[in-house]
């Protein structure tokens, strides 16, 4: 499989990136970033985009690849809502449509524990990432999941992590014993991901337990 990542200078995306370069069936890694991941890998190349806005729909660089793992995200603090919505689902759509969404492409979009599909809630981050999934979901892709991760443990060799990860990861057995359906591993998420790009999903939202249930199912030569 070829494999195109998003958001790979972050806590998720690094993490999705480590675990889907040591997997046997990945050939083939792009990073669409604004920054270097600082990672050499032979199955890695870079792409540089200041902006994902400002990405042509025809931009060739983004066509042939099997799956799109969408890690790129922000925290709503601080922001306002029309800045959010701009950052959050403008910016993932537009990208989504840049990679010519067809039946032999998958698209997974990393959200959240707490999005709100029904795009009614009080809480405008719920509100905008469900809208998010929803749209994405009516695009044209062989299928396309929203990621409701909770507490994610990093994989080994992540180094972008801040002082709520670190601790995350130190209590992680902890949190998996005290709250099993709000936490797992980032192996977990990626194995997770590749699972359901080769072989598809019944369910387009993805939860905690789910993701459990489907790195459970992976094997090298699945």
């Amino acid at each position: 499989m070829k494999i195109v990542i998003t958001g790979t200078t972050g806590f998720v995306g690094e993490g999705v990136l480590l675990e889907c370069l040591q997997h046997p069936a990945i050939s083939q890694v792009i990073s669409v970033s604004r920054k270097p991941t600082g990672i050499s890998h032979a199955k890695l190349e870079e792409y540089l985009v200041p902006d994902f806005l400002a990405l042509s729909l025809d931009d060739p660089k983004l066509k042939g690849y099997d799956a799109c793992f969408f890690c790129a995200g922000i925290s709503s603090v601080g922001i306002k809502e029309a800045e959010y919505k701009r950052i959050t689902y403008d910016t993932t759509l537009h990208f989504a449509k840049c990679l010519s969404p067809n039946p032999q492409l998958s698209f997974i979009y990393v959200s959240g524990s707490g999005t709100d599909s029904s795009e009614k809630g009080r809480l405008a981050w719920a509100r905008i990432k469900g809208k998010t999934e929803n749209d994405l979901m009516r695009l044209p892709f062989k299928q396309a999941f929203g990621y409701r991760v909770g507490f994610m443990k990093a994989t080994n060799g992540q180094k972008r992590m801040n002082t709520l990860f670190k601790a995350v990861t130190f209590l992680y057995p902890v949190l998996k014993t005290l709250f099993p359906r709000m936490s797992n591993t980032i192996h977990q998420v990626a194995l997770s991901m590749i699972y359901v790009s080769k072989h598809g999903y019944p369910n387009n939202i993805i939860h905690v337990k789910d993701i459990d249930a489907l790195a459970a199912k992976d094997t090298p030569n699945a």
